[in-house]
């Protein structure tokens, strides 16, 4: 209940605030077409995070303000499952659905017209979620399926489950059960976090997601950006459990997308074990062009009469099975074993294979992560492995067969001194992972300008690893700040490097200064400072000066900053080659300071949430000033042509994009187009 002291308007504004942000969230995340423009977003968000502040009994459950994480839990609390979570029988064939299809045919012989549900199996955690009254209450693993763990916190930091259903009148209580999982970009991103801080890699996705989902620190666990899938859905009718009005499984999957959930949009009703088998061949290939791992399918009866009349054995439902792809393994034989040194100077060792196919894909070689693998396989040189690949995830040794072993071989011994630089190399006490010490070993300032350059950096467009490699060959490169002295004339003396290349890549070095100050600590690269802890830090300290100035109390004592992120920050500030970087940056005129966040009234435009590409040379403006122009009116420019691009503006000359607009229908419009919808 709100307090009386709190003023009406402020309670009818959170209110329009929370519902506004609410659907901003399901139309980005569930319906993948935002309506609302980042921007727009951010300062929304924060008008109603100052309200909550200001009047803490604003604060709902439902508000997204409460999605951001909370501290440590001492501990989670069992909750038993009103309805258990049964796991599946597997299938591996189309023979062994047919002999399933047979079972339980014997138990309801009359059933002739029948359909199944085949939906992907995705590779993550189960787990059950509760609402009354329309609004999440309660968040739990599947455990052993009767009785699981209390993880409400950590559900509500997935931003595709829905602290309030999309129901004007919801049922008193529903149940949702569905798979949290990791996309395997944000599982890459962190196993490379942990391998270059010296911490166990997770073995796969379903791993990652069930550690992440039982994490005490539930800030941790909104930094990693689980998914989720809903598949099941059970309302209960005069306090037994059921479904409601809804007769089959079909029904239930598009009710849940009403209420807000994301469904797997890749389902199809069968009705035969031949279309199952279609639709299984099918995804047999095409999963590996997704953004998460599948394993299978899980066909489902259709009709919710049939499946409680065939009930369920002691440990499975008669009216479900699994139906799992094969193994995507494969023995191959090891070369060589090399090693690679990483941008903070881990050196990973990688076994050379003779070429298998795998997962779609042509595998020549393969992670050993670090020496103490290595010596728990006992890989060697010679040796026949078994290596795996799942759909994007790089390929790994999984066992070797001793069995094939050719005679002479040895243990494998990681190099003593690093292969780029000749240092010696050093294990540092409670890691697992080789470091290369020298920081202008080259392969580590490749490393960081490439990281420097990135997309969550500070994104300079057209400068790749080739490009990086090939200047640090010729001198051109050997720090970071060293981007800045680059001149067209320097780069046109290289191959393939021509006047118009030079003269833009030197262009987009030079844009790159006006980053954030967010992106530029981002892009230091400081050991365990990613994307997330960079915007905080920026939060608290608003120069680089302050936060090299600051003790590692200071530090450790910003919200989601542990001592282990402080010390690292504090220990990179009081290294001489990083004061020198810092004061070359600011030489070069890079921003090394938040910039104070305009509070001009948002005004929504034509233009507002609209994706342009801009190609050729416009009659009066440069391309700069055009872009700055769009921004203003709350539009997006982005450097290359896809679906989701609303608008190409065309100059004279353009190239390649005007082509590809034209071959995905997108509006073309001049400069003179342009400036007549700016007045709209």
């Amino acid at each position: 209940m709100t307090s009386l002291a709190t003023p009406l308007t402020a309670q009818q504004r959170a209110a329009q605030l929370r519902q506004q942000l609410n659907q901003a969230s399901y139309e980005y995340y569930i319906l993948d077409a935002p309506t609302l423009p980042d921007s727009v977003y951010d300062q929304l968000y924060r008008e109603l995070q100052d309200l909550e502040a200001q009047y803490p009994d604003l604060i709902a459950p439902d508000s997204p303000t409460q999605r951001v994480g909370e501290r440590p839990a001492a501990q989670f609390n069992s909750v038993r499952h009103n309805i258990p979570l049964y796991s599946l029988e597997n299938a591996f064939n189309v023979d062994e659905l047919a002999t399933w299809q047979m079972r339980w045919q014997r138990v309801a012989p009359e059933v002739n017209d029948f359909e199944y549900v085949s939906e992907l199996k995705i590779d993550g955690s189960a787990i059950a979620l509760t609402y009354e009254d329309g609004l999440l209450v309660r968040g739990a693993t599947r455990g052993d399926g009767v009785t699981g763990e209390d993880i409400t916190q950590n559900i509500r930091t997935i931003r595709t489950i829905p602290l309030r259903l999309q129901l004007d009148n919801p049922p008193p209580r529903i149940e949702v059960r569905g798979e949290a999982f990791l996309p395997l970009e944000s599982f890459k991103q962190i196993n490379r976090e942990r391998e270059e801080i010296g911490e166990a890699l997770f073995a796969n996705p379903r791993n990652a997601a069930a550690g992440t989902l039982r994490q005490l620190d539930s800030r941790i666990v909104a930094q990693r950006r689980l998914d989720f899938f809903a598949y099941t859905l059970q309302i209960p009718v005069n306090g037994e459990e059921g479904h409601g009005s809804l007769k089959s499984q079909w029904e239930a999957l598009e009710q849940l997308q009403k209420m807000g959930f994301r469904v797997n949009p890749n389902r199809q009703l069968c009705r035969s074990l031949a279309e199952l088998q279609e639709f299984t061949n099918r995804w047999e290939q095409e999963r590996f062009n997704l953004p998460y791992l599948t394993d299978g399918l899980v066909v489902k009866l259709n009709s919710f009469a049939l499946q409680e009349r065939l009930g369920f054995t002691q440990k499975f439902p008669r009216w479900a099975i699994a139906l799992k792809y094969p193994a995507e393994e494969s023995p191959t034989v090891v070369k060589q074993i090399t090693v690679n040194v990483g941008r903070t100077g881990a050196v990973t060792p990688v076994a050379e294979l003779n070429p298998v196919q795998l997962a779609g894909t042509t595998v020549q070689r393969a992670t050993l992560h670090n020496a103490d693998f290595v010596a728990a396989l006992d890989v060697r040189e010679g040796d026949t492995v078994i290596v795996r690949k799942a759909g994007e995830i790089i390929p790994e040794v999984v066992r070797v067969l001793v069995d094939l072993r050719p005679e002479g071989t040895t243990p494998y011994q990681m190099p003593p001194h690093c292969p780029e630089c000749s240092t010696a190399l050093v294990k540092p006490l409670g890691e697992a992972v080789t470091r290369c010490p020298n920081p202008e070993c080259p392969a580590i300032v490749r490393g960081a300008i490439i990281h420097w350059a990135s997309r969550s950096a500070l994104d300079i467009n057209g400068l790749g690893e080739k490009w990086v490699a090939q200047f640090a060959k010729h001198g051109l490169l050997k720090r970071v700040s060293d981007l800045y002295t680059l001149t067209p004339e320097q780069l046109q003396t290289l191959e393939r490097m021509g006047k118009k290349s030079s003269e833009n890549l030197v262009k987009a070095i030079a844009q790159s200064k006006s980053q954030p100050w967010s992106r530029v600590l981002y892009g230091l690269g400081i050991r365990h400072v990613g994307a997330v802890n960079a915007q905080v830090l920026v939060e608290h300290f608003s120069s680089v000066d302050a936060l090299a100035a600051a003790g590692t109390e200071a530090i450790a004592q910003v919200h989601g900053i542990g001592p282990e992120i402080a010390q690292s920050v504090y220990e990179w500030f009081r290294k001489d080659n990083n004061r020198y970087l810092i004061e070359q940056l600011k030489a070069a005129g890079v921003t090394l300071e938040a910039t104070e966040p305009s509070q001009k009234s948002v005004t929504v435009t034509a233009i507002t949430g609209k994706t342009f590409v801009l190609t050729g040379t416009l009659p009066t403006l440069s391309r700069d000033d055009a872009a700055e122009l769009i921004k203003q009116a709350g539009g997006k420019v982005t450097g290359s042509v896809s679906k989701k691009t609303n608008y190409v503006v065309v100059g004279e000359d353009a190239g390649s994009k005007l082509e590809k607009a034209i071959a995905l229908g997108i509006t073309q419009l001049s400069e003179a187009e342009l400036l007549e919808l700016l007045k709209q």
